[in-house]
């Protein structure tokens, strides 16, 4: 049976995007990058949002150049191999290989998933996120935190999840970005 896991890259403040919508200071530097590659190692499926989705796709054709660095080239042939299951009312169709859309998050389908998936299961992007940890199907939080300070913006966490988490890993990096691996023990009452 595979570990649900949902991990993201946020601010100090708990924020995977500011009130713009930009990003682009959590790009993780090569150290990080390959922690999350070692992270993800062992995930075969992916459940996206569609946001995240739209962003990730890049990578059907990132890291196919023997040019580009070795963590890049790894994420990228990681993130090819794995299957996709998008999340979406508004997505017709898909551009990228292994990737399927689903209209509607189904706690069921995805406890059904897990017992018949060989490897984990990565769930990316806050809002498809928040079903699954709101339906208690999260076994593993991992957060990497930026020394930076963005004052609002879209949360990692949901608005009136609680839940009680045993640290498993800790990391501090060289640019100053912080791992923290939580195990899910129970959710409580919000």
């Amino acid at each position: 049976m595979g570990k649900l896991i949902y991990s993201s890259i946020t601010s100090l403040d708990g924020y995977i995007a500011d009130t713009s919508g930009n990003f682009d200071w959590s790009a993780p530097d090569e150290e990080v990058h390959a922690f999350v590659n070692a992270l993800m190692r062992p995930a075969t499926t992916h459940l996206y949002g569609r946001r995240i989705y739209d962003v990730l796709q890049a990578w059907e054709t990132m890291g196919t150049s023997p040019d580009e660095p070795e963590v890049i080239r790894e994420f990228g042939e990681q993130w090819r191999a794995a299957e996709k299951i998008v999340y979406s009312r508004t997505l017709a169709s898909v551009s990228t290989s292994r990737t399927r859309v689903e209209n509607d998050f189904d706690a069921d389908e995805v406890i059904k998933l897990k017992a018949s998936t060989v490897g984990d299961l990565i769930i990316g992007g806050p809002e498809i996120a928040a079903h699954a940890l709101r339906d208690g199907l999260v076994d593993e939080v991992h957060v990497f935190i930026n020394p930076v300070v963005v004052g609002g913006g879209t949360p990692f966490l949901p608005d009136g999840y609680a839940a009680r988490l045993q640290l498993i890993d800790e990391h501090r990096f060289t640019s100053g970005v912080v791992h923290l691996g939580f195990r899910v023990i129970a959710e409580l009452a919000g």
